[in-house]
């Protein structure tokens, strides 16, 4: 099977009076040592600059449901902490009229922005990082985002924060799911249901911090880690002691309640263990250290404080 893998960008170090020549995924951009107007076309990106405590002017959205009310609402890890940014597009369709109005001196992109890349280019300096490698080697990229911010110590700090919460954690599940799978699974509608593996992304990889296992049918390689389109009768791939279900807003909570309905769902160990819980599915996929900290949250509420 295919395995995805990019190579991540890096910062040139070699000085320069106004800025600093960064290879990236497209090529190379002289960035701003300091810049102050930052807009960001892909969420974990979002996420890497406001743990750096760096508030972007604007941001892409992830979906259309996230246009409906306030900015990012359905992402609640992200609390306040998006008042004020303006909505730039989608992340695949980026709207370059309202970014130009911006006036940024840096853009972050990804490689779903290459075709707009010459016409981003023309409105400030862009930096693109694979989308793939956002997803699941997030920590690689957030640590290339430092570098291009220089924001190397207060990186550090939200990392060894991170992994302080990670042994914490160890600590407090002791060995009661030592022998015990735990899937990732979710749906965004009524009809479309995911699994999300353990080898390629955000959320496994915070339980492969852990220690915690997936069942074997989620250990596997996928394009962005997820196994898509799964049907109902195909529900054995949601199948582990644990489940988390991952609910992207209103459709995919519909999409949670109908399966509860259906005479397969009873049939999955952890419907039968009475340990299945519906998350936010937004939160389980930011691929950023703020989200990581609300997943955090969210094992030990399940995993450690209830019953």
């Amino acid at each position: 099977m295919k395995k995805y893998h990019h190579k991540i960008p890096k910062v040139n170090t070699l000085p320069s009076t106004a800025c600093r020549v960064v290879q990236h995924a497209v090529g190379e951009t002289c960035v701003p040592n300091n810049p102050q107007r930052i807009v960001t076309l892909l969420h974990p990106i979002l996420g890497y600059t406001l743990t750096l405590d760096v508030k972007p002017v604007g941001s892409n959205i992830r979906s259309m449901e996230q246009s409906i009310g306030n900015y990012l609402n359905v992402q609640s890890y992200l609390g306040n902490k998006t008042e004020g940014i303006a909505v730039t597009g989608i992340e695949e369709s980026p709207n370059l009229e309202r970014i130009l109005q911006l006036k940024p001196d840096l853009i972050f992109a990804t490689d779903a922005n290459n075709q707009v890349y010459p016409l981003l280019s023309k409105i400030a300096p862009v930096v693109t990082v694979p989308s793939e490698d956002a997803v699941f080697n997030w920590k690689e990229v957030f640590h290339f985002i430092t570098q291009v911010l220089g924001k190397e110590e207060k990186a550090q700090q939200a990392l060894n924060h991170y992994y302080q919460r990670i042994e914490e954690l160890k600590i407090s599940l002791g060995d009661r799911y030592q022998n015990q799978t735990v899937s990732i699974s979710g749906g965004a509608g009524i009809n479309t249901l995911y699994a999300f593996t353990s080898k390629n992304t955000f959320s496994g990889s915070i339980l492969s911090d852990l220690g915690l296992q997936q069942p074997e049918t989620q250990n596997i390689v996928t394009p962005y880690g997820v196994i898509y389109n799964i049907s109902e009768e195909r529900l054995e791939l949601f199948d582990g002691d644990v489940l988390f279900f991952l609910a992207f807003g209103k459709e995919g909570k519909a999409s949670f309640e109908r399966l509860r309905q259906r005479p397969l769902w009873k049939t999955l160990k952890a419907v039968q263990k009475g340990q299945v819980y519906p998350v936010n599915g937004y939160t389980w996929t930011g691929a950023n250290i703020l989200a990581a900290d609300a997943v955090i949250d969210d094992l030990y509420k399940y995993l450690v404080n209830t019953p």
